[in-house]
């Protein structure tokens, strides 16, 4: 019964008026309330400096219920008192009763003295620490953090996690937040982590926490972010926070073939135009079958590339693109290009070229002169053989004119001529037999 009516005594107290804050020590001026105000004052300080802090509750009790406004150094000490002995305490109920009066001090202090700025974080981690697991109330030390966040403009990087776990719970237990809302608070957090770590601290297990409960949550899909994320996107594309989120997820979960995916790459693009960022958006187009929108975006690739393997690789998927068109001509002035650039592309390069001609018969041949048609032939043995094909170069060999033909039109191998056509390659006549 001692316990019970020292909390409640304690609570009426808190739940009194706000008392204006004075400085210094305030002892009453009744000269028997002084005196014992100064001797509980004394008392409690003694068992505390003693470690003994469920003995230092009590003397504390009576000063915050009969002088509260005594000194600021009494609530200092009293959070700590408390906190200390609800971790000594073995009696579950009474282990809340100290948690309790620990946040109900530090409501009394900021009445009186007004300067809640200074320690709200400290008062949303001791909530944190005390009501994590009662699922009833998580509310208070979230609504902490969002005053400290107000307050102080952000809460101290190794508090982050603590806070984003709050959320987490209160999501679980309550379904509280919609999934845009929770990737706001973890865009928030983040900004802050990146701060301090642009400052030199090393906020990777933070980070990593961060993960760790947002992947839990399973918020984030392909179907989010496409159905949830994107069409915000849509309605405001000038978003650039909402592009770059819808961005970062859509690496982080690897969902590429997403409409907000390309939109976000094309918002992100328009802003820092990159060689990478070209690179993506054209494969995309690519896998969409939009050709004209690939070429235009390696074309663009291409003046952005920052060494040769980068040109390389734009020219070469050019030459698929004008190949894919029709462009024969253009395809291999392209893909030769290319292989100028980086010679490790060389075998698949001139493989294409030797491909482009083996389909081109039906295309060049004129019929006046079977030596001739059949020289194209000729031309993409070549190609295969700078290739290093040998299947190739056995399969164009296969098609070469015979000695006959050769005969026939009054010619002989060792004889060069021109393929005509786009091809427009001379060749050295051979035979495939």
């Amino acid at each position: 019964m001692k316990i019970k009516s020292t909390i409640l005594g304690l609570t009426a107290l808190l739940l009194a008026g706000m008392v204006q804050a004075q400085e210094g020590w305030n002892f009453p001026s009744d000269p028997a309330q002084e005196a014992k105000a100064r001797e509980l004052n004394a008392a409690y300080t003694d068992y505390m400096n003693s470690d003994q802090v469920i003995e230092a509750t009590h003397p504390l009790h009576w000063l915050l219920t009969n002088v509260p406004e005594l000194n600021e150094s009494i609530y200092q000490n009293g959070i700590k008192i408390y906190d200390e002995a609800s971790k000594i305490t073995t009696d579950e109920a009474q282990k809340r009763v100290y948690q309790d009066s620990v946040i109900l001090l530090f409501n009394k202090r900021g009445e009186i003295y007004d300067n809640e700025k200074n320690w709200i974080e400290n008062k949303a981690y001791y909530g944190y620490q005390y009501y994590k697991g009662d699922k009833d109330m998580l509310e208070g030390p979230i609504a902490d953090f969002e005053k400290a966040m107000e307050l102080n403009g952000t809460i101290n990087y190794q508090l982050t996690a603590a806070y984003f776990d709050l959320i987490y719970r209160n999501y679980a237990y309550h379904q509280a937040y919609t999934g845009e809302e929770i990737l706001a608070i973890h865009d928030k957090i983040n900004k802050m982590l990146d701060k301090a770590a642009a400052e030199g601290t090393d906020v990777s297990s933070q980070k990593s926490t961060l993960e760790t409960l947002l992947v839990a949550m399973e918020l984030i899909d392909c179907e989010f972010i496409e159905n949830t994320l994107g069409p915000k996107l849509i309605a405001d594309p000038t978003n650039e926070a909402l592009a770059d989120q819808i961005f970062k997820y859509s690496v982080q979960y690897k969902c590429f073939n997403t409409d907000a995916f390309l939109q976000a790459l094309e918002i992100k693009h328009a802003k820092e135009p990159s060689f990478s960022t070209s690179q993506v958006i054209a494969m995309r187009y690519m896998q969409e079958d939009n050709a004209a929108k690939a070429e235009e975006m390696w074309s663009q690739a291409l003046t952005l590339a920052e060494n040769d393997t980068q040109k390389a690789e734009a020219q070469f998927e050019l030459a698929k693109i004008y190949l894919k068109q029709g462009k024969k001509s253009a395809a291999r002035t392209a893909a030769r290009e290319a292989a100028n650039l980086d010679s490790s592309r060389t075998s698949d390069i001139y493989s294409m070229i030797a491909g482009m001609y083996m389909n081109s018969f039906n295309d060049c041949k004129a019929g006046n002169s079977r030596v001739k048609d059949y020289s194209i032939y000729i031309a993409a043995y070549n190609a295969y053989q700078r290739a290093g094909d040998s299947s190739g170069m056995a399969n164009a060999r296969s098609r070469f004119p015979s000695k006959e033909e050769l005969f026939t039109e009054g010619m002989q191998a060792g004889q060069t001529i021109n393929t005509g056509c786009w091809i427009g390659e001379t060749v050295t006549l051979a035979t495939r037999d």
